[in-house]
C-alpha cells in the first residue's frame, strides 16, 4: 500500500484511500513528551559571539538549574561533521576541569559570566568551535564523558552529550532568561536562515 501512495496508478489507489480516510477514524498516537522537555524549558541563543550558526541551547530546569548544550542547528551537529576532539582547557590557566564544588553554598564553583568559554571542540576538517556558558552562575559540573567519547555530543545533545551545568544566582534565576529565545522563536530564526539561503541560490 505504501508503494500504491507513492506511486498511483490511474487514481485507483487515492481514491481507494480516499473513501478509506473519510469513512474510517484516524488514530492518533499520542505523542509522549521526553524527560528533558518534561522537566526542563528549552531556551536558546542564535549566533553566539556573532558567528553565524552557533547556536547554544540552554535547558532550565525548575529548580533554576541550567544544562548547557548544542542547538538543532549548530555546525557541529551537521552530517558530515566529525569531532576530532574536546578540550575543556580554556586558556594557559584555566581548565574548567579545575572546578571544584563543594557544600551547601557550592564554594570552589568557578563564576561564569554569559560570554564565558565552556569548552573548545575540534573537528577534523580543522574548523573549531568554541561554547560558551549563554547564563550567568556558578559552573557545577562539565561533561567529562564527551572526552572520551566525543560522538555522544552529536548523538544525544540534550542528555548524555551535554557541555556543562550552571547555577545561576537565585536572585537572576528569572532574568537570566531576558536575552534568550524561546523554542518557538528559534525555530523561526532557523526558518529566516533558510529562506534566505533559498534567496540567494
Amino acid at each position: 500500500m505504501e508503494e500504491a501512495l507513492l506511486c498511483p496508478r490511474e487514481g485507483e489507489e487515492v481514491e481507494a484511500l480516499e473513501v478509506a480516510m473519510a469513512t474510517e477514524p484516524v488514530a492518533v498516537e499520542p505523542t509522549v513528551p521526553s524527560l528533558v522537555d518534561r522537566y526542563f524549558t528549552r531556551w536558546y541563543k542564535a549566533d553566539v559571539k556573532g558567528k553565524p550558526c552557533e547556536d547554544h541551547c540552554i535547558l532550565q530546569h525548575s529548580n533554576r538549574i541550567c544544562v548547557i548544550t548544542l542547538a538543532e542547528a549548530h555546525p557541529v551537529l551537521q552530517s558530515g561533521k566529525t569531532i576530532k576532539s574536546i578540550s575543556y582547557q580554556i586558556s594557559t590557566n584555566c581548565s574548567r576541569l579545575q572546578n571544584k564544588v563543594s557544600g551547601k553554598f557550592k564554594r570552589g564553583a568557578q563564576f561564569l559570566t554569559e560570554l564565558a568559554p565552556l569548552c573548545k571542540i575540534y573537528c577534523s576538517d580543522g574548523e573549531e568551535y568554541t561554547i560558551s556558558s549563554c547564563v550567568r552562575g556558578r559552573l557545577m559540573e562539565v561533561n567529562e564523558n564527551i572526552l572520551h567519547k566525543p560522538s555522544i555530543l552529536q548523538e544525544k545533545p540534550s542528555t548524555e552529550g551535554y557541555i556543562a551545568v550552571v547555577l545561576p544566582k537565585f536572585e537572576e534565576s528569572k532574568s537570566i532568561t531576558e536575552g534568550l529565545l524561546t523554542q518557538k522563536q528559534y525555530e523561526e530564526v532557523v526558518v529566516k536562515r533558510i529562506d534566505a539561503v533559498t534567496a540567494t541560490s
